[in-house]
């Protein structure tokens, strides 16, 4: 029941959260109530206070004004007597008393008047009028200070009659030949806390009114602002979307309509820009398709006549038989280039299809291996390979993985600076991955952003051992993408670098983690101190992002989360 209850709290926390963020309308409605709340609440409690003081104040006023003429008229009513045993004094205290509370013992009015003799106790008996038992409400403190011949007042609540009442109670002296007698007057408040609760009521029910006024007016006008704002959000997603002929509606000659009207502007120019730049783009692929298609055949009239000079270059002289070899070797890197650029331009169009079925990579990486050793052995550069023993089964097209592996093995075979390759291959239930692993040069800070661009060659200067066309990498991106997976870079000056091929085991899946970390676990950073375990891991993402991200910390954490 309670973790029920303490779920929907969290709920619908999370939700309110969502809506604050998400909505400034209601941003703007609650800061308006908030500040407006506090405003109008502090005004009204002054005001409030204000009325109350000025009740009281006149209450204070009016029983002065009644307790110093009493006082007077008592006074004279007993500057007849010398002693306080005389017979006719206590007659003349209780009808002195009665005449100060209006002449009627019974009156209705709640003020009680009293006298009383502190100094005669015993001697004089304490009256009031209407009858009754003042003592509880005559504090000892106001007894003193009367009895010191000062006009004092408190405020006290007590129960005089059938209810608890708060009574302003005033005392004076009232001087006589024989000493001093005191005479109170307890006013009851019952009238003016009833007229400060009325004035209370009154001001919080204006106060609120005028909050939820502001409220509702804030509303209205972040309304009248929001909702162009908001319009113009779903637009731009429509555009962005690829809906280029989305408009917004343009009411009046306002701020918020100039605002419609240029983002009508904008969408026009941009749309025509990107109109125009795709029409570019079109003609720009054809151009290369017809450009590769109508090389076809002249270089095929020339690799034939190429290919008799070759095999008759014993009977030329040296140097004739040499331009022929060069010749071979230009023709085959020509043709590849051609080859290349009709696989490109098949991408760019759209036209690349992927011919899936269940293959066991294993087999894959060696053919690759077997096909690279010539080369490798020329170079110096070893390769070495950590495959299971196991099969290691995905649906893939077998002919653009092998082409993915030979171009990264090939690039880390002519960048191997005499020093072993590592091809490593790995899965989990969801992903195959291969990580091509080289300790040549590295890629300097910021190259890692650029390897996969066409034609990009990290050292110009270099000689090419393989005869590359500079496409190869693209091209490995491209077909990663088509299977949905990842092909990621790392490299750091002279620490080689790495090559993380992540495919999903079925096709059509979403990659979410790779079994193979893409940083090298022999890999450390030149400014890093001992024990530094964050290392950058920089690559191109499925959508052309870059893959950013720490190395994992022990050999065992080997499945590396998607940045």
């Amino acid at each position: 029941m309670g973790r029920a209850l303490a779920g929907r709290v969290l709920g619908l926390a999370a939700g309110l959260h969502q809506t604050w963020r998400r909505s400034l309308q209601v941003r703007v409605v609650t800061i308006t109530l908030v500040v407006s709340s506090l405003l109008v609440g502090g005004f009204a409690y002054l005001i409030a206070n204000k009325i109350t003081d000025i009740l009281l104040e006149n209450a204070k006023t009016d029983t002065l004004l009644r307790l110093r003429s009493g006082s007077d008229y008592a006074g004279k009513q007993f500057s007849l007597y010398s002693q306080p045993q005389e017979a006719q004094l206590q007659d003349t205290i209780e009808g002195t008393v009665n005449y100060l509370a209006g002449g009627d013992p019974q009156q209705t009015s709640g003020v009680v008047v009293a006298i009383t003799a502190d100094r005669y106790t015993g001697i004089i008996e304490t009256r009031t009028s209407p009858a009754t038992d003042v003592r509880p409400l005559v504090s000892q403190e106001l007894r003193a200070a009367v009895a010191d011949g000062k006009v004092a007042h408190q405020i006290r609540t007590g129960r005089l009659a059938d209810q608890r009442t708060k009574y302003l109670v005033y005392g004076s002296p009232v001087p006589t030949r024989f000493g001093q007698l005191e005479l109170y007057y307890l006013v009851p408040l019952n009238r003016q806390d009833a007229a400060a609760a009325d004035a209370r009521a009154t001001v919080l029910a204006t106060g609120i009114a005028l909050v939820l006024l502001l409220g509702l007016l804030a509303a209205l006008v972040t309304r009248l602002v929001v909702t162009p704002v908001r319009v113009a959000a779903r637009t731009a997603q429509r555009l962005s979307a690829g809906l280029l002929d989305q408009r917004m509606v343009v009411n009046g000659e306002d701020d918020l309509a100039l605002l419609a009207a240029s983002f009508n502007q904008m969408a026009t120019n941009l749309q025509r820009q990107i109109l125009r730049l795709e029409e570019m783009s079109r003609l720009q692929r054809r151009f290369t398709s017809d450009v590769s298609h109508e090389l076809r055949t002249p270089l095929t009239t020339v690799r034939m006549a190429a290919d008799l000079i070759f095999s008759e270059r014993d009977e030329f002289d040296p140097a004739v038989a040499r331009s022929a070899e060069l010749l071979q070797a230009e023709l085959d890197r020509f043709e590849e280039l051609l080859t290349d650029l009709l696989e490109i331009s098949r991408f760019d169009a759209g036209f690349a299809m992927l011919d899936a079925e269940p293959t066991d990579l294993a087999p894959i990486v060696h053919r690759v291996a077997d096909r690279l050793a010539a080369l490798a052995e020329r170079v110096g550069v070893p390769i070495e390979l950590d495959v299971p023993g196991t099969p290691v089964i995905a649906e893939v097209d077998p002919r653009r993985v092998e082409r993915v592996l030979r171009n990264l093995v090939g690039n880390a075979v002519e960048h191997g600076e005499g020093k072993p390759v590592r091809i490593t291959l790995g899965m989990d239930q969801t992903a195959v991955a291969i990580t091509v692993r080289d300790h040549g040069v590295g890629l300097k800070p910021g190259e890692e952003k650029l390897v996969f661009n066409r034609f990009w060659r990290a050292d110009p200067s270099r000689a090419r051992q393989t005869g590359g066309t500079g496409l190869g990498l693209s091209i490995s991106l491209e077909d990663a993408r088509l299977h949905g997976g990842w092909l990621e870079a790392w490299g750091a000056p002279g620490q080689g670098a790495q090559f993380r091929l992540t495919l999903p085991a079925r096709a059509g899946d979403r990659l979410t983690t790779s079994p193979l970390r893409l940083v090298p676990a022999d890999a450390t950073l030149p400014f890093g101190g001992p024990g530094d375990g964050e290392l950058l891991a920089i690559g191109p993402a499925g959508g052309g992002a870059l893959a950013i991200g720490p190395a994992p910390k022990t050999d065992d954490d080997r499945a590396e989360a998607r940045p």
